[in-house]
């Protein structure tokens, strides 16, 4: 549940939703609510049809699709151009099932071509290709309900998208992701058929083609999602009213209008929000910043990590413009989260006549997709679980800010120093365990390929991992980093946060990027021993020395120390060598 409750309501109730501007709402704009909302909630798909994909979906059924085609490659001798479709069946399966309808005849054909009625790996291929198909025809046509459902529940009435929603902006990072992941198949593929190597070239050339395919993938669903979204541009569209908040994964859940106690979402979509040319520049500026926390939020979701800090926002009005199925894509706009910005913007209202500025326009990043019964009773339970988790973090938080402030205040210092220490080894110590043993498995070609982009992120990230320093002194923090220590004023400081398994600090000023590091945590481990994590103490400590100048260390920071690019071109060289002399 959200942390951030009105005074005014009563222990153990809901806080009333954030209030949308009269002059927001499109006339006549009707509420998602009733039996018409209830019916489109019924048309979801079946809980063994996928709507809802993951990174991890992807990354498990990758693997096993390509060993099939492997399998189907060899033993039936399907050239491997075609074999390549059975990997790419499952991923369109989960993320295209439009294509699906077309490959699933299309494979089948193949399959009854190339090889006989009693071979295992012909009955497997065409099992899976009619499974598939039906997953994708019975969501299809789940899908053509939904939005027949939702467009009855509008009763007509439509609205133009504000122009606060800023240009189109969808779809050109798959569309151009698509294309680089398709030249770089084709010259792979165009260099093997020199090779040699029989077997090496018969994989390759199925992965190659895979890849290909994965790259046509994201070019056609860049393009589709760029195409539905210019469509909600180009003329009016039906809209409802809805109930919004900010997820605790950071996607937007929609709910029904009347459901204020935010009981049951309907569906989540990734969003974001446009900002004009005055902002431009700190709009870079934000992107920059926030790179380091995408790659750590993408970690965290691809090893599972969870977030105990992370917790839903406040419930706000909203209005939806676009049709609402699954794959759609939509825009809306809602009330801010902050009560305060509210406050302030009705005044402001009052006085000029009602601006967008209490007013947050987001247009739909992602596509849309329902949540069944079953996922919100697991997200449900998943949040009761994360809140108990919370409780139990924030005292363990407060522990070491109590301790941090007595040692602090013990005696004063000339600096205080922060470095890596059982934790930060640990996570390294299990990296380069893993990439030995992954990088060195394979023989031939396959060792080195691998063996390198191992390497690579080895490079990029050990140096950090073990070596990692902050100093402390009268005028603020020293970072270490790849090049000469980075400085930071106290003043200038904004973020000094542990959120999850990174160690964050950041700065006021444009030129300074976001300092971060990051180690494995075993938060039931914590919990249970009640034991405080380094970088939880570390954060602490920091941040009490920037809240109070009584407890800054006096001197100053007078010592030099080596960059990390010296160990990174240590551990590249060692890494190399172990690659050509392991046999």
């Amino acid at each position: 549940m959200s942390t951030e409750l009105e005074p005014q309501s009563p222990p153990g109730a809901s806080p009333p939703p954030r209030p949308l501007p009269a002059h927001a709402v499109p006339e006549g704009a009707v509420a998602w609510t009733g039996e018409k909302m209830e019916a489109w909630a019924r048309t979801r798909p079946p809980l063994w049809v996928p709507a809802r994909t993951r990174p991890l979906h992807l990354l498990a059924v990758v693997p096993g699709g390509l060993i099939v085609g492997f399998w189907l490659a060899n033993f039936v001798e399907l050239p491997a151009a075609l074999a390549a479709l059975v990997p790419l069946q499952l991923v369109w399966t989960l993320v295209r099932p439009e294509v699906v309808r077309f490959s699933a005849p299309v494979l089948m054909l193949l399959l009854a071509w190339y090889g006989g009625s009693h071979d295992v790996p012909t009955l497997v291929g065409g099992v899976a290709a009619t499974l598939t198909w039906a997953m994708a025809e019975i969501r299809l046509s789940k899908r053509r309900l939904q939005r027949q459902w939702a467009s009855v529940a509008a009763e007509g009435v439509t609205a133009t998208v504000p122009d606060e929603v800023g240009p189109l902006r969808r779809g050109r990072f798959l569309m151009g992701f698509g294309c680089l992941l398709t030249v770089v198949a084709v010259a792979v593929l165009s260099s093997v058929s020199g090779w040699d190597v029989a077997t090496d070239r018969h994989e390759i050339t199925l992965v190659g083609w895979f890849v290909v395919g994965w790259g046509l993938t994201s070019l056609l669903s860049g393009w589709l999602g760029r195409r539905r979204a210019a469509a909600l541009r180009g003329a009016p569209v039906p809209v409802l009213r809805v109930l919004v908040r900010d997820g605790a994964d950071g996607d937007a859940e929609v709910f029904a209008a009347d459901d204020v106690d935010a009981l049951r979402p309907l569906f989540t979509v990734a969003t974001e929000e446009w900002y004009d040319d005055a902002d431009e520049e700190d709009e870079v500026e934000d992107e920059q910043r926030d790179a380091g926390e995408e790659r750590d939020a993408f970690l965290d979701a691809v090893e599972g990590v969870d977030d105990d800090d992370d917790q839903p926002g406040p419930l706000r009005e909203a209005v939806l413009y676009g049709v609402p199925h699954d794959g759609a894509e939509i825009v809306i706009v809602s009330a801010t989260e902050a009560a305060e910005e509210t406050e302030a913007a009705e005044a402001a209202e009052g006085n000029e006549g009602g601006t967008s500025a209490e007013l947050v326009v987001e247009s739909s990043s992602g596509p849309v997709r329902p949540l069944s019964d079953r996922t919100v009773r697991h997200r449900a339970a998943a949040q009761r679980a994360r809140a108990k988790r919370h409780t139990v973090q924030e005292e363990l938080r407060a522990t070491a800010v109590t301790e941090s402030r007595a040692r602090l205040g013990d005696e004063p210092v000339s600096v205080r120093r922060w470095r890596a220490g059982w934790a930060d080894w640990s996570a390294a110590l299990f990296m380069i365990v893993t990439m030995a043993a992954v990088g060195l498995y394979p023989d031939g070609l396959w060792q080195y390929v691998l063996g390198g982009v191992l390497g690579v992120l080895g490079v990029l990230t050990l140096p950090q991992m073990l070596t990692w320093r902050i100093t402390a002194d009268r005028s603020g923090l020293w970072l270490s980093g790849w090049g000469r220590p980075q400085h930071v004023a106290w003043d200038d400081l904004t973020t000094v946060r542990c959120a999850g398994a990174v160690l964050t600090v950041d700065s006021r000023r444009a030129s300074f990027p976001v300092w971060s590091v990051r180690a494995e945590r075993w938060r039931w481990l914590e919990r249970k021993l009640r034991l405080v994590h380094p970088y939880e103490r570390t954060a602490a400590e920091i941040t009490a020395m920037w809240r109070d100048p009584a407890l800054r260390p006096e001197g100053e920071y007078q010592g030099r120390r080596l960059p990390l690019w010296p160990l990174s071109v240590v551990l590249a060289v060692g890494w190399v060598a172990v690659l050509v002399l392991v046999p």
